[in-house]
């Protein structure tokens, strides 16, 4: 990792990461709003008939929301903070979707109050909450499917059973609910179009289950996962899109409504971490890079095994180095080591693929700053 060869997108990101580097201080995000712009038509191509509602959570930052909100994406949230910032942003609320199947009251109670009516769940206690609070919402029931092939898992803390799952649609309409559907997410940066070929075999059995209950569905909600390309080649929404609509219609022969969920494959390529080193030590025979921007404030993930690419500018003989961050934490620096070359106080690293979840993730721990983010 360091330095390696850049594809189209990550070379035009790096160029613009350079120029706002020679004018901001660091650390700063900088989104290339070109790959932005060129990766949600890709999904817009990809998937035609699919309505598509970007996941805020993957980067929440106003001037990202706002340029998906112009290219007419719809939006998935889970949190009155990030539906507060969509409404100030002038996003309709027939465009909003919440995909988290736990909600607090206050936030449903919001939601509901301004037009929002399509919710996931995966419990009796939401189904009682969302009648009381959002009654007549539409509502799809979150299904478990194998997070096998993600890098980043979420089957341990949502989704239920098949059994399980038409139980809960025919409880959400014995309380007044509205059951429309079957949500699956196949966990985040899933790296093998299996993983959505599996997750749409289980969502048949639970649609023929809830029919013969009486229950009148229309629609799948696809989740997110659809990956980033980090170290290594990742499959292209061109070639999930291509399962995915076989599979829908081997499984749905007469036809569903699909929604997607996309996160970091919008987002991620496009943004570029600049970073600056601040110091170096050598600790027990290894060598430490320090940055001003680590674990707690911006590259959280790394400690659940996303491995970011990154960019120095400088040549010459190279080393292994571990790789901290700022603050006076030990946590604060990334598994395993690097190889770049020699590094010098003041040498900017691009840490690349860095769009999604690291201002999202960041903290102000220590009183060190969230990067600030730049569209360019």
């Amino acid at each position: 990792m360091g330095s390696e060869p850049l594809n189209e997108k990550k070379s035009r990101a790096l160029e613009k990461a350079k120029r706002v580097a020679e004018l901001e201080p660091t650390p700063v995000l900088v989104m290339d709003t070109e790959t932005l712009r060129q990766e949600y038509e890709r999904f817009r191509s990809c998937f035609p008939d699919s309505a598509i509602y970007y996941a805020l959570k993957a980067n929440s930052d106003a001037g990202v929301a706002r340029l998906f909100h112009k290219l007419g994406a719809g939006f998935e949230v889970g949190s009155e903070g990030a539906l507060r910032l969509l409404l100030e942003l002038g996003v309709a609320p027939s465009t909003i979707i919440s995909g988290n199947p736990l909600k607090t009251p206050a936030f449903l109670e919001l939601a509901h109050s301004v037009g929002i009516h399509t919710f996931t769940f995966d419990s009796h206690s939401e189904v009682k909450k969302m009648a009381t609070l959002a009654p007549g919402s539409d509502v799809y029931v979150r299904l478990t499917v194998a997070n096998n092939y993600s890098e980043w898992p979420l089957d341990k803390k949502f989704g239920v059973e098949i059994e399980e799952a038409a139980g809960l649609l025919s409880r959400a309409h014995e309380n007044g609910l509205r059951p429309v559907g079957v949500a699956f997410h196949v966990g985040s940066q899933c790296i093998s179009t299996a993983g959505w070929t599996e997750a749409l075999e289980r969502s048949k059995q639970v649609w023929t289950l809830a029919v013969s209950r009486g229950l009148e569905l229309r629609s799948l909600n696809l989740g997110g996962g659809f990956p980033s390309e980090y170290t290594h080649p990742v499959p292209s929404v061109a070639e999930i899109s291509q399962v995915v609509n076989e599979g829908v219609q081997q499984h749905f022969p007469g036809g569903v409504h699909t929604l997607l969920e996309p996160g970091r494959a919008l987002v991620g390529e496009a943004g570029v971490l600049v970073t600056t080193v601040i110091a170096r030590a050598s600790r027990n025979g290894q060598d430490w890079v320090y940055l001003d921007a680590g674990v707690f404030n911006g590259l959280m993930e790394s400690l659940g095994g996303i491995r970011y690419p990154l960019h120095v500018l400088r040549e010459g003989k190279r080393a292994k180095y571990v790789l901290a961050g700022p603050s006076c934490d030990s946590m604060d620096a990334l598994p395993g080591e690097v190889d770049l070359p020699e590094l010098e106080i003041g040498d900017r690293v691009y840490v690349m693929t860095a769009g999604a979840y690291t201002t999202a993730y960041a903290s102000c721990f220590d009183g060190i700053p969230v990067p600030r983010v730049i569209l360019a």
